[in-house]
This record gives C-alpha cells, sequence and structure tokens, in this order.
C-alpha cells in the first residue's frame, strides 16, 4: 500500500480516533496532519478538555505518520507538554513530522496548535517492525 494511504486506512480501522472527530488533512511520507474539534463530552471538571484529548490528537497524529513509511509500527515511548488549556469549541491541530528514522525505531515530534498558538508538544519514539502494509 502507498505510504499516504496507510493512515486513511488506519483510520477506517480506528473507532477511536473516529469517535473523537479527527480528520485527516496532509499526509506525505513521515509526516501527517490531523485535526479536531472539541466537544463538550470531553471537558473534566473544570470546563477545560481533559488532557487526554490533546494526547490522543497528537498520539494519533504520530501513528499516522510513523506508519507511512509502509512498516507497522507502534510507539514504544511517548510524553507530552500540555502548554495551554482547550476549552469546547476549540478545533486543533497535530502535525507529526519525522525528525529521525532508523531500521527499528522512528522519533517523531507533534506540535498541537490551536490556530497559530503552540497548545502541547508531544514527542514519540516508535518500534518499527518487519511487517509490511499490504501492497
Amino acid at each position: 500500500m502507498e505510504g499516504t494511504k496507510i493512515p486513511y486506512k488506519m483510520l477506517s480501522l480506528d473507532a477511536f480516533s473516529q469517535w473523537l472527530g479527527i480528520e485527516i488533512l496532509e499526509c506525505e511520507i513521515g509526516r501527517c496532519k490531523v485535526a479536531m474539534t472539541i466537544r463538550k463530552e470531553m471537558l473534566n471538571s473544570m470546563n477545560k478538555a481533559h488532557g487526554g484529548i490533546s494526547y490522543s490528537l497528537a498520539d494519533t497524529a504520530f501513528g499516522f505518520a510513523v506508519n507511512t513509511n509502509g512498516r507497522y509500527a507502534v510507539s514504544i515511548d511517548t510524553s507530552i507538554n500540555h502548554i495551554e488549556a482547550l476549552e469546547e469549541g476549540d478545533y486543533i491541530v497535530a502535525e507529526a513530522t519525522l525528525e529521525s528514522l532508523k531500521n527499528k525505531v522512528g522519533f517523531y515530534i507533534i506540535e498541537v496548535k490551536r490556530g497559530e498558538t503552540l497548545v502541547a508538544l508531544f514527542k514519540g519514539v516508535a518500534f518499527r517492525t518487519l511487517k509490511e502494509w499490504e501492497k
């Protein structure tokens, strides 16, 4: 399967990302940009978006981007810095960018933004299996 088509296949099989309302905006080998809108059921007790929401969006962008190289890949280490609080109705975009790709691991930086404002910074390391996506 062509690398840029893999994220669309992954999204079609990902009920959680579909529930979040994630859409793919752009995708190329080693990079993927996804977006979603914060909904009321995503808010915590302080009426702000639960941290897991921006984490999930970033993690999805990461997963899609690392698989564009054609081999099944899974996260082995991730972390996030929450910089700004998010509210209902906020439209957020996560862009995953390849920083380093080796035979068995890939390192990515994912920026989550609301407009031009950086709201979270996610770092991810993925293990690349030998299994290739179907041609």
